[in-house]
């Protein structure tokens, strides 16, 4: 299924566009390019070079442009990742790590085209939201030490006495 909505991610890469969608398009299912525009003569970048790729991941449609330097990824945007177990985290993980990605705190990592990600495991966030605030800040607490997410580890810490 493609979700086509009003509103999609369009993510300014150093003219390696192509690059990082195949590698994106490889690392999630239901993934794939959809269009790919060239530059033309009397345009911005070189006659020719990838402009824009369409593409979707796991059917959600996002732009790629081939913008030049001028802008750089930071964390201010991530994109969250929700995995159903450990497997699935760890999976993510290691693929978006893959030839140069940053690990980082509570689940955070950066690809190595510098794009911010959430590898997270989809019942944190109802353990972090929980009413017994003891349980929510135990969950918490077990999150902030860790770089990647350990879902044992959370689920002890959460169910702790």
């Amino acid at each position: 299924m493609t979700i086509r909505t009003r509103i999609s991610p369009n993510l300014w890469f150093d003219f390696n566009a192509k690059e990082a969608v195949d590698f994106y398009v490889s690392v999630f299912p239901n993934s794939k390019v959809m269009r790919t525009s060239h530059y033309l003569k009397d345009s911005s970048g070189p006659e020719g070079e990838i402009m824009t790729i369409e593409f979707q991941l796991d059917g959600l449609i996002f732009t790629a442009i081939n913008g030049g330097p001028q802008f750089k990824f930071n964390e201010a945007v991530s994109f969250l990742v929700e995995c159903k177990d450990q497997t699935e985290v760890d999976r993510y993980w290691s693929a978006l790590l893959e030839d140069g990605g940053e690990p980082g705190p509570c689940g955070w990592l950066k690809d190595r085209f510098g794009l911010s990600w959430q590898v997270n495991w989809t019942p944190l966030i109802d353990m972090l939201l929980d009413a017994d605030k003891e349980k929510a800040g135990r969950a918490m607490q077990a999150m902030l030490k860790m770089g990647k997410l350990d879902v044992a580890a959370l689920q002890t810490a959460y169910a702790e006495r």
